[in-house]
């Protein structure tokens, strides 16, 4: 999961250069690609946690059976062949030979099983685990260089899915010793070095490397800053060598300057509100459905992200297969959102929290001022990110306690497809802390749509159940939708081969530096 993450507000100059200074004041390589992104990682194993740019830090250092091409098709990585039966529920991976993890472990069957077993142990915990429970039954191996996943029902999504975080190859080892969240130990090219919580991550070549050697920097430094003057300065000082993601405000600025590379591209992310449907009058369709006509999504996207995204009229991103151009499910419509709430019973309006992280603030303020207009007194409850995480992913009982009654925040399936978008967030089996269902939503006739369309093997077909389950989800207005935010990184001219996965992923391991 990612997280909206702009807010326009001045810098005092001693408070930039302090922040400079912590930022840079570094142990730098020679060939050391320097990249700042707008928020810390939050954890080093890839299989707990879920938001998009931490998982652009863990990418040089952690594998999975398969990748993402450059064309967004699995392609094999650390399985080299792969093969399924006529029912699509048996399937058969061969290994790659010769490869250990960053701290000597071998990779190979037993580390495989491993891997998955620790994600089908609800015991564990792991923040990414939920999206493979559901479909998949067990993993087994055949010999040392042949493992057998067998699947609950057909999944189309399948090899895609063994390209995201909860299935990158961990070592056991480490595992073992519950030090993953704090040591990265992977397989790929790059290693941990150093990481010291809220300053930095430094990532050198693992010499150990199966693959090419010669490919992407000597090393790899990730700084962050929520502050996005904090962020422009650094590009535009040559202190950082790419910015991820660009923030809207600069973005023009950049794209003007023959010294700088501004590289957009549609994105996958959805900005969205989660609305409490456990708490009164949260829990009334109408007084949701009410919100949603009283948010103007034009006016979100002028102020808040420049012009860089596009408003929102469904829960998949336009990038996403089976996303419908069509919907417009709620146009401005105050008239419309004061009638509703009359029906509901609250027409005087009501009081309601939102926690958002402190980069998010702006969009809080936005929205507190669209929804005073019916009425609505919007309690903007700004905090850290570590905190945010707790209160977002609490549960029905810790959000009754604190009064929770929504949650700023964003998703991107990336490539992967519309179920990895949509179960997470809907589906009723994903209620939080173990999913990202962070308002409790629950729709029986949605969870039947979902489940038919997941192991639905026709495109066209399974396009048209998801068409359907979009409407429903507009409908029942378990959210207020926002924007879809462009995908926008910036470089130095003296950058290359840097690339993005939609969603706002960054790869940056095959990069150069002149």
């Amino acid at each position: 999961m990612k997280i909206t993450r702009y807010i326009r507000r001045p810098v005092q100059l001693s408070l930039l250069s302090s922040a400079l200074l912590a930022a840079f004041s570094l142990p730098v390589f020679a060939a050391t690609l320097n990249v700042m992104q707008n928020e810390a990682p939050r954890s080093m194993d890839p299989g707990n946690q879920t938001a998009t740019f931490t998982g652009t830090v863990l990418d040089p250092m952690y594998e999975g059976l398969l990748r993402m091409s450059p064309q967004l098709k699995p392609e094999a990585a650390l399985a080299t062949s792969w093969s399924s039966d006529e029912s699509g529920l048996v399937w058969t991976f061969k290994l790659r030979s010769g490869v250990t993890f960053h701290d000597g472990t071998p990779f190979n069957a037993d580390a495989v099983v491993a891997n998955f077993a620790r994600h089908l142990d609800t015991k564990r915990g792991l923040a990414a685990s939920g999206r493979l429970r559901t479909f998949l039954e067990s993993v087994t191996k055949t010999d040392d260089s042949t493992v057998v996943f067998k699947l609950k029902k057909p999944y189309p999504a399948f090899l895609n899915l063994l390209t995201t975080g909860a299935c990158l190859m961990v070592s056991p080892a480490a595992d073992k010793t519950g030090t993953l969240d704090s040591k990265a130990v992977g397989t790929g090219p790059y290693k941990m070095v150093q990481y010291k919580t809220g300053e930095f991550v430094l990532e050198q070549k693992y010499p150990g490397y199966w693959g090419d050697k010669a490919a992407g920097p000597d090393d790899i430094k990730w700084t962050w800053s929520a502050e996005p003057s904090v962020m422009n300065m650094a590009l535009q000082a040559g202190e950082t060598d790419v910015i991820n993601p660009v923030p809207p405000q600069f973005a023009k600025v950049l794209k003007n300057n023959p010294k700088f590379a501004l590289h957009e591209s549609p994105g996958a992310s959805v900005f969205w509100v989660a609305l409490n449907a456990d708490l009164k009058p949260l829990s009334d369709v109408r007084v949701r459905q009410a919100l949603n006509y009283a948010t103007d999504r034009d006016g979100l996207v002028r102020a808040i992200m420049s012009g860089f995204a596009q408003p929102a009229n469904s829960p998949l991103a336009p990038v996403t297969a089976g996303y419908d151009k069509t919907l417009n499910p709620y146009p401005l419509d105050l008239a419309k959102a004061k009638a509703l709430l009359k029906e509901a019973g609250v027409a005087d309006g009501f009081t309601m929290s939102i926690a958002v992280q402190g980069q998010d603030a702006r969009i809080g303020q936005v929205l507190q001022s669209m929804w005073a207009k019916i009425g609505v007194k919007l309690d903007v409850r700004i905090m850290e990110s570590g905190v945010w995480t707790k209160a977002a992913f609490a549960d029905q009982a810790g959000k009754k306690a604190d009064n929770t009654g929504a949650v700023l925040a964003s998703w991107s399936s990336g490539a992967n497809g519309a179920d990895l978008q949509l179960r997470p967030l809907y589906y009723s089996k994903s209620f939080a802390p173990g999913g990202a269902n962070l308002g409790f939503f629950s729709d029986p006739k949605l969870d039947e749509m979902l489940d038919k369309a997941a192991s639905t093997l026709d495109e066209k077909a399974r396009n048209a159940i998801y068409v359907e389950a979009q409407k429903e989800i507009n409908q029942q207005a378990p959210q207020v939708l926002l924007y879809y935010q462009n995908d926008l990184y910036a470089t130095g001219t003296n950058i290359s081969g840097v690339t993005m996965i939609p969603g706002g992923q960054i790869v940056v391991k095959d990069a150069q530096k002149k």
